[in-house]
């Protein structure tokens, strides 16, 4: 709804945020009969909730087994999540382009500027290849910002990529390469190099593939392969159309209409102070013809200044990770 669009992107501190958080669930409690039932069920609703800390946050399974969408819209494009082997895949039905649109570059601009000043290299699979995934349609979205980058996928042509890299100006700060973690690694494996002023970005996906290695480790093996490159990370997932970008240490900040909260694993209303790890729980504004509140089953802690860590997964959850596209 154009009342809340301006004001999900101009959001400016945590008042303000906190309050546009109660109208979208207002706004969600009504017209999204999936939410509703399960706010209903917990006893929850617009009035006798007066925090964004009672607000309800639905279970992300909720995505694999029902349609989370306002009641009257249709999805215009969906996304599917790449899930495991013979499982349900999780579907964002997206009722607004323009809005999802707005969320990626809009966050995008927040951690690093302006999109159309860099050239995007990518190791994940083609958009044709996987036209319902949200990570392939960013990276897409994100190269359409600049028409005269060089960019492109080389999932399937590491000797390509190699000479793309070769061929680029990295010094300058403004080449990203941005991938699923195995293809990262094997890429690395095979092509060590000096990359000086390369960024590489990290979307996760070491589940179910090879040993579970930490995102330390995973960082120092890639600083060690791409010398002089700079390592960073996205969190993102089908179920959210914003994402938190990590350029150091770890800790990904999100933009201001995300906010992350971790909430006792035991009590899904009981809120860790900053620094206790438990479950990852995210508002996205963004989302706001599906469900704004979301509990991942992601485990992480949140700091003082908004920004969060991500440890790991809870050990009944199902493996997750875009590491799933890539097929042995």
């Amino acid at each position: 709804m154009d009342r809340f669009r301006e004001r999900i992107f101009t959001v400016g501190d945590t008042q303000g945020f906190d309050e546009l958080a109660l109208e979208v669930f207002g706004f969600q409690y009504e017209n999204c009969e999936v939410y509703r039932e399960f706010a209903n069920a917990l006893s929850r609703n617009p009035g006798n909730v007066g925090s964004s800390a009672e607000i309800p946050f639905i279970p992300i399974e909720f995505y694999r087994s029902r349609e989370v969408i306002s009641s009257g819209m249709k999805a215009v494009m969906e996304f599917q999540s790449s899930g495991t082997t013979g499982s349900v895949p999780g579907r964002h039905l997206v009722a607004d382009q323009g809005l999802y649109d707005l969320s990626l570059l809009g966050g995008f601009n927040f951690a690093y500027g302006d999109p159309a000043g860099y050239t995007f290299l990518a190791l994940t699979p083609e958009p044709e290849e996987r036209p319902h995934s949200s990570l392939i349609y960013m990276i897409s979205k994100l190269m359409q910002q600049n028409n005269a980058g060089s960019h492109g996928f080389f999932l399937n042509d590491f000797e390509a990529l190699r000479k793309r890299l070769s061929g680029n100006d990295t010094a300058k700060g403004k080449t990203i390469l941005i991938g699923l973690t195995y293809a990262l690694l094997d890429f690395a494996g095979k092509y060590p190099g000096e990359y000086p002023g390369l960024v590489v970005i990290e979307t996760g996906g070491m589940k179910g593939r090879r040993r579970e290695i930490t995102r330390a480790e995973l960082h120092s093996r890639l600083s060690d392969a791409f010398s002089s490159a700079v390592i960073h990370s996205e969190y993102g997932m089908t179920e959210l159309l914003s994402q938190a970008w990590s350029k150091k240490y770890g800790i990904f900040i999100p933009p201001p209409w995300m906010k992350v909260m971790v909430r006792e694993v035991n009590d899904p209303f009981c809120w860790c102070r900053p620094g206790r790890s438990g479950g990852i729980s995210v508002i996205d504004l963004a989302n706001l013809y599906s469900c704004s509140f979301i509990a991942t089953q992601d485990l992480g802690r949140v700091r003082e200044d908004g920004g969060f860590e991500v440890l790991g997964r809870f050990d009944s959850s199902d493996l997750r990770g875009c590491s799933l596209m890539i097929q042995e």
